[in-house]
């Protein structure tokens, strides 16, 4: 996947870590509760790989050049607005808040989970579980306790997140692009993440169109099309440049999490970061399911799946029987034929050679995740 440069990881950590440090100094004079949270709010943003910020920064240089934009040679327009910032801190800034944005919606979704690690330490809930221990909680308080903590750490990386975009040193009407990114992104993976919820816990697997919805919702429009199309707000690339680039960035996002689908239900511990086969001890009801459901190995699918939270064989059986169904094949052929519109989108003449290599570059670091 595309990466951060050692100056630019450097500039958008300092400005998470400004962001955070307000956070945690203003909540010290309110008490050892809300000290305790700020910091872990502050822990949750550590050592991450910065993906959606380096997409930030890598669509802003890509479509920062002139025959990309609204405007003329001197300074580019975001729909007839003002001269976008010739500077880059504002990128850097804006990168920051879109790394904040992840983090929020990695601590609820924790919550969701029931998970109290992320990358080997506790996380937000699992740090509070132990404070609530100490302190000589019931266990059931103490979950209780973690719970709430992690909706309100949520909640404060959420506002971070919204008030880095509203100060970012930016023209008004790209400040006002920015934040209507950041708003859709927000309430369009909600409604993804609740619909993953639900799916879950429906009787009969969805069909594969809705399932296929539920992944874009996700992933899509928060971890490609806000970081790209906010790189793009702030170059001032052209409506029309802006979007091809929505267009190609919502076809990555989705193949992207098709891919994690299959690295949630066969890929090793080191590609899924946990222990393997998790979406399939989770019963997530995934595109990869779907296709499952309609084929004619579903009755032998459905009855490992149903065992597949019991235990490593009962895991190794279900993973056998969705192999052998060929949905995993048809996912992969699915994540390609994404990618093949990602990269038609991409080919749009509004697009300057630079920003079809990037797609492009996208779309290929994609693919090798395959499991």
């Amino acid at each position: 996947m595309i990466v951060l440069s050692t100056d630019d990881r450097d500039a958008v950590d300092a400005a998470i870590s400004a962001s955070l440090d307000r956070l945690v100094r203003r909540a010290e004079r309110l008490g050892d509760g809300a000290a305790a949270l700020a910091a872990a709010t502050a822990a949750s943003a550590l050592d991450g790989k910065r993906v959606r910020p380096a997409l930030v920064v890598a669509a802003y240089r890509s479509l920062a050049g002139g025959a990309t934009t609204d405007a003329g040679s001197t300074g580019a327009t975001v729909d007839g607005g003002p001269a976008a910032p010739s500077g880059e801190a504002a990128v850097w800034r804006t990168a920051a808040a879109i790394e904040l944005l992840h983090t929020a919606f990695v601590v609820h979704d924790d919550l969701i989970d029931r998970d109290l690690e992320r990358r080997g330490v506790p996380n937000v809930s699992g740090r509070f579980q132990a404070r609530a221990a100490a302190y000589g909680a019931s266990r059931d308080d103490a979950a209780a306790v973690a719970d709430a903590a992690a909706v309100l750490a949520g909640d404060l990386l959420l506002f971070e997140a919204s008030r880095l975009i509203a100060t970012v040193d930016a023209p008004p009407a790209v400040r006002e692009t920015l934040l209507q990114i950041i708003d859709d992104a927000i309430l369009v993976s909600a409604a993804g993440e609740l619909a993953d919820v639900e799916n879950a816990a429906r009787t009969e697997v969805p069909d594969t169109g809705a399932l296929l919805g539920v992944a874009h919702d996700k992933t899509a429009a928060y971890s490609f099309e806000a970081p790209l199309l906010a790189g793009a707000a702030l170059a001032g690339a052209s409506v029309q440049a802006r979007t091809a680039l929505g267009a190609a960035a919502a076809e990555l996002g989705l193949a992207f999490q098709l891919v994690d689908d299959l690295i949630g239900t066969f890929g090793t511990r080191r590609q899924a970061g946990r222990a393997p086969g998790a979406d399939l001890r989770e019963a997530k009801r995934t595109p990869l399911i779907g296709l499952a459901r309609g084929g004619e190995a579903w009755p032998q699918v459905s009855s490992a799946l149903a065992l597949a939270h019991t235990g490593p064989i009962a895991l190794r059986r279900a993973q056998r029987e969705l192999e052998a169904s060929g949905a995993r094949e048809e996912v992969v052929v699915l994540v390609r034929e994404t990618l093949q519109r990602a990269r038609g989108h991409a080919a749009s003449p509004a697009l300057p050679a630079s920003a079809v290599a990037l797609l492009a570059d996208i779309a290929t670091a994609i693919e090798r995740r395959i499991p």
